[in-house]
């Protein structure tokens, strides 16, 4: 799978992520810095959650110090549900009722062991069409072209 991964610095916590992405198969897309440099998060967030909504990228991983910029710059982007995840299971619920298709963390809170568990509920979970779920998505859908 493609994920376009983007934060605004380089901490260890990103670095566990694109190694994580890579060991399991992923193709990683780096938006942000390079080492010790630093990039505003609305402009990484941007580009993450354009190379989604375009289908460059199959889904997308944001992080910022708190993760609510990040999730709140993607969601400005046609088509993307950005969820801001801080366990697992927020993760899962995320993708199974949500659909979500970029997920963003806190660098402040997230750890390297629950990054990895994050990703694990992540890519283990997809969405399951129903009725009440599907007309929840609509509703988004129709926001997205308000």
């Amino acid at each position: 799978m493609k994920i376009a991964l983007g934060a605004d610095e380089r901490l260890p916590v990103v670095e566990t992520i694109q190694r994580y992405l890579s060991e399991h198969g992923h193709h990683v897309l780096w938006f942000g810095p390079l080492a010790e440099q630093t990039s505003p998060w609305p402009h990484v967030a941007r580009q993450v959650a354009e190379q989604v909504a375009a289908g460059e990228a199959d889904e997308g991983i944001l992080l910022c110090w708190t993760g609510t910029g990040v999730s709140i710059a993607a969601n400005k982007v046609r088509g993307i549900r950005a969820a801001l995840c801080t366990d697992a299971e927020t993760a899962r619920g995320a993708r199974l009722w949500n659909n979500a298709n970029v997920l963003c963390l806190s660098m402040r809170l997230t750890t390297d062991a629950l990054a990895k568990e994050i990703l694990d509920s992540w890519f283990a979970t997809s969405y399951q069409p129903n009725p009440t779920d599907d007309a929840c998505l609509q509703l988004i859908d129709e926001l997205d072209r308000a």
